[in-house]
């Protein structure tokens, strides 16, 4: 999951997005309304939380670009203001949910995934393929029934990969997804994140490397055809 959290108070902008880090949830921070329109361009997120009072566009203007660009992003507003009317403003602008100042990690985080969850894009909490069950919620891992513990990237890594449901995921669209905007496009971090996890996930081997286009995830018996070779470098890619 990426979020965009548009916040110009720097020091809460960096501990949402550390705290967010520690979730497995990928964070972007803006720090003004013009930063946060641009990010809206570049990258596809799950959710945005925006601040109503920043420099430039306001949250407000923020709010109604993304209900303008059809995106379908849900929208969480963040704010001090706690007044009635200041929350039924924010509503009708088009957020989805609504937290004030000051909150409890915990709870922004809750509701970021509840709202990642009705977006009419996601897919259930819950994912089986392969073998592999994933609960996104509860941040859980089991292949054939064994708990699997996985880091909060391999977490990441996976959950693309089993919502993507057997499709090929490139090396670039995991960077994309499972790192913030701050990862170097040039970095090996995919390959040996994807390494360790099927190590994590144990034999047979179930993260296969399509060669020149990405990952997927196929059954254990279904790679059976495919060339030694291929499944060495399923292996040390």
């Amino acid at each position: 999951m990426r979020v965009l959290i548009v916040e110009d108070e720097p020091s809460l902008a960096g501990a949402v997005r550390d705290g967010l880090r520690l979730a497995a949830i990928a964070a972007d921070i803006a720090g003004d309304g013009n930063t946060a329109l641009e990010l809206l361009d570049l990258n596809p997120y799950d959710v945005a939380v925006l601040d109503r009072d920043i420099p430039g566009p306001s949250g407000d203007d923020i709010a109604q670009a993304i209900i303008a660009s059809g995106s379908g992003t849900p929208i969480l507003m963040l704010t001090a203001a706690d007044r009635l009317d200041d929350k039924a403003t924010g509503f009708e602008l088009g957020a989805d949910d609504y937290l004030t100042k000051p909150f409890e990690m915990r709870e922004l985080i809750l509701r970021i995934r509840a709202l990642a969850r009705r977006a009419p894009r996601s897919t259930p909490p819950v994912h089986e393929l392969a073998g592999i069950r994933l609960d996104a919620f509860r941040r859980e891992v089991y292949r054939d029934g064994r708990y699997v513990p996985l880091t909060r990237k391999q977490f990441a890594v996976l959950q693309v990969l089993v919502e993507a449901g057997g499709g090929v995921i490139s090396a670039e669209e995991l960077l994309e997804r499972a790192w913030d905007e701050n990862a170097d496009p040039f970095t090996n971090a995919v390959r040996i994140t994807v390494s360790a996890l099927r190590k994590r996930l144990g034999e047979p081997w179930l993260i296969r490397t399509v060669p020149g286009a990405g990952y997927r995830i196929a059954a254990a018996d279904a790679g059976q055809s495919e060339s030694a070779d291929v499944a060495s470098k399923a292996a040390h890619a």
